[in-house]
């Protein structure tokens, strides 16, 4: 099974090449894998879309800051914090508000697995482990 799992990964990694289109994930590339899996099962069909799942998912992230704020956030902040990022980044990066109301003040701003920390719940928590 361990050269299947192989080839699952594999396999995996070549379908996600095909829906990557100029640096950028393509939805309709992606529609199309998808179809012509669902037309030629591959060996290890579950698998195979798991380990293609996976990659697709993190490529998804990676063009997406979560922004958790406790308050009221404006749209021209998330529009600067998108382009601060997208420059960090140096790709298309798009943010998206979310509320978290166990952050007392500020934000938190998840970028795939980067994470960017400005509130006062982090500040207490890193003062804690400090002490």
């Amino acid at each position: 099974m361990a050269s299947g799992t192989k080839q699952v990964q594999q396999l995996a990694r070549q379908f996600f090449k095909l829906s990557v289109v100029n640096g950028a994930l393509s939805t309709d590339r992606v529609t199309g894998v998808l179809e012509y899996i669902e037309k030629h099962r591959p060996a290890h069909t579950m698998a195979v879309l798991k380990a293609y799942h996976r990659l697709v998912t993190a490529e998804f992230a990676r063009g997406q800051a979560i922004v958790e704020h406790a308050g009221s956030i404006n749209d021209a902040t998330l529009a600067s914090l998108a382009a601060a990022m997208t420059k960090k980044y140096s790709r298309p990066v798009t943010s998206v508000a979310r509320k978290n109301d166990a952050l007392l003040a500020g934000l938190r701003v998840r970028v795939g697995d980067d994470t960017y920390e400005s509130s006062v719940a982090g500040q207490l928590a890193a003062l804690a482990a400090a002490v």
